[in-house]
């Protein structure tokens, strides 16, 4: 990371920017050219193991499913607090404060209907702040693809004070 003064650094903080975040892009291999999705998502910490699993849930068919079956490796970006910090009548000040994450990780398509119902209820939750129950029957009209993260960096510029 080129701004290491923007770096976040603790682990707490940059889930605090996922919690935040509703939107996940999704970047995919597709020959010589990215494939970016933007998408719903929910997650799960586990802080004995510090595994980080975001779900995403998916039509049973499309370009994307392809994609995660010829090649697994994906990268996430997510974004949260953007706002445009004036710079008045000088273009040149103008700049964003801004909260994101970056993390390159290993696609699957689950395959397990409990694991398939536990990652619809965390996006729910996620999205909308609160528990649904999602039945397994609900589960089969949707694919749910999960993302183990491998790698994770986060940077944030707060906004000035005075602004």
């Amino acid at each position: 990371m080129r701004r290491t003064d923007r770096e976040v650094r603790e682990f707490e903080d940059i889930l605090k920017i996922i919690e935040k975040a509703k939107i996940l892009r999704l970047g995919l291999f597709d020959g010589a050219y990215p494939y970016i999705v933007p998408l719903h998502f929910g997650y799960t910490y586990d802080s004995e193991t510090k595994d980080l699993l975001f779900y995403m849930h998916s039509a049973k068919v499309g370009h994307k499913l392809d994609l995660i079956r010829d090649n697994p490796n994906v990268c996430i970006e997510l974004d949260a607090d953007v706002e445009v910090v004036s710079g008045g009548d000088v273009p040149c000040r103008y700049g964003a404060s801004f909260s994101s994450v970056i993390a390159r990780g290993s696609a699957d398509i689950v395959e397990n209907p409990e694991e398939k119902v536990k990652g619809l209820e965390r996006l729910m939750l996620h999205q909308t702040g609160r528990s649904f129950e999602i039945s397994e029957q609900m589960a089969l009209s949707v694919e749910v693809v999960k993302v183990k993260v491998l790698e994770i960096t986060a940077k944030e510029r707060k906004k000035p004070k005075d602004f």
